[in-house]
């Protein structure tokens, strides 16, 4: 199923000046479907990292040298890592603020690894006191519930979700395609 951010992923994966990324958003709206599914889509390599299912991920990230933190990620996985075709995802990093802090010297000495970050309770580590954000140096996205034209997509209804975008055609929008609309809002 495609997400309107993938859009936002492929135009963060070509940017000259990209940031490490951290996606943000509420339990179960498709963080880590999404950015598999991206990184399995777009990139030769695709390492995937999860804090919560495997805590010994923490302490590779008891340095904040990324060149140490690849190589230690290397050693884990046994799986190469090469700046600008590989995706290293991060996912339920609220449980190692130490990989949250590391994201903004990725950005500084390894800009070529494409580096992503989520968690659900995320917010919580960034509101902890005594957690030091790397301020400038990572890029947010907030992924949100299943909107109602993506919902449209996945139906195969792409063309209806078009023509409702177009307001002017809803001033005369025929009975019956109102009739079917109404019972895809019903089932969304």
């Amino acid at each position: 199923m495609r997400r309107d951010i993938y859009k936002i992923l492929i135009d963060w994966k070509d940017s000259n000046n990209r940031h490490p990324l951290l996606i943000r958003g509420a339990r179960q709206t498709g963080k880590t479907y999404i950015v598999s599914e991206f990184g399995n889509q777009e990139f030769e390599n695709y390492i995937y990292l999860n804090f919560e299912r495997n805590s010994e991920y923490k302490d590779i990230f008891k340095t904040v040298i990324p060149v140490e933190i690849v190589e230690k990620i290397v050693l884990y996985t046994a799986r190469r890592i090469v700046p600008g075709k590989t995706l290293l995802f991060l996912d339920e990093i609220q449980e190692c603020p130490e990989a949250i802090v590391s994201l903004r010297y990725f950005f500084e000495e390894m800009p070529d690894l494409h580096v992503i970050g989520a968690g659900s309770l995320l917010e919580f580590a960034l509101k902890s006191e005594n957690f030091k954000m790397p301020v400038g140096r990572i890029q947010y996205l907030y992924l949100y519930p299943l909107s109602f034209g993506e919902f449209l997509d996945a139906l195969g209804e792409s063309e209806l979700r078009r023509y409702i975008l177009d307001f002017s055609k809803l001033i005369n929008f025929p009975i019956n395609l109102h009739d079917k609309l109404n019972e895809y809002v019903r089932k969304y």
